[in-house]
């Protein structure tokens, strides 16, 4: 039985679960690819953290979220799963708050085959992007600055006929 909004292509009542299935589909297949080079286990969410923290150097969690473009809180939870994995060490910083990221000499030396892999994902994504009338990375860019300037808690709030205080 299909959702009473639904028509021959799902509308934008759907978008989120929509969204989700893709991001599932493009996970799962990158993940494989990291199990292919030996990496069980490796999740992709972990790359972008483990190559900027290699450009870089030992970082706040702060503004490793702030170079990925993540929540603080999504990547405390991402440097607590690579922790568990050995993958990063945390030492306090100069505010107790602050915890510093540090790679551990394991993901040091996965760092030739993350970036064989880095580069492989890359161009497959292009080839992918290839395929669409209309590059997703650019739609997503697009997408996520609409909701800077406009929440879609607000969106909802407004279509109900009250504003978001």
């Amino acid at each position: 039985m299909s959702p009473p909004d639904s028509g021959a292509t799902p509308g934008p009542g759907l978008l989120g679960t929509r969204l989700q299935h893709l991001l599932d589909l493009l996970d799962a297949d990158v993940a494989a690819g990291y199990t292919d080079l030996g990496l069980d286990g490796f999740r992709p969410r972990f790359t972008p953290l483990v190559r900027i923290l290699a450009a870089t150097g030992p970082g706040p969690i702060r503004d490793l979220a702030e170079a990925v473009g993540v929540t603080h809180s999504a990547a405390s939870q991402t440097v607590a799963q690579m922790a568990k994995q050995g993958l990063v060490t945390l030492t306090p910083g100069s505010d107790a708050r602050q915890r510093i990221v540090r790679l551990t000499p394991l993901a040091e030396s996965l760092l030739p085959k993350l970036e064989t892999e880095w580069a492989a994902t890359t161009a497959a994504a292009a080839t992918f992007e290839a395929e669409l009338s209309y590059p997703l990375s650019r739609l997503l860019d697009e997408a996520l600055e609409a909701l800077r300037r406009r929440p879609l808690r607000q969106r909802i709030a407004d279509s109900q006929g009250g504003g978001c205080s």
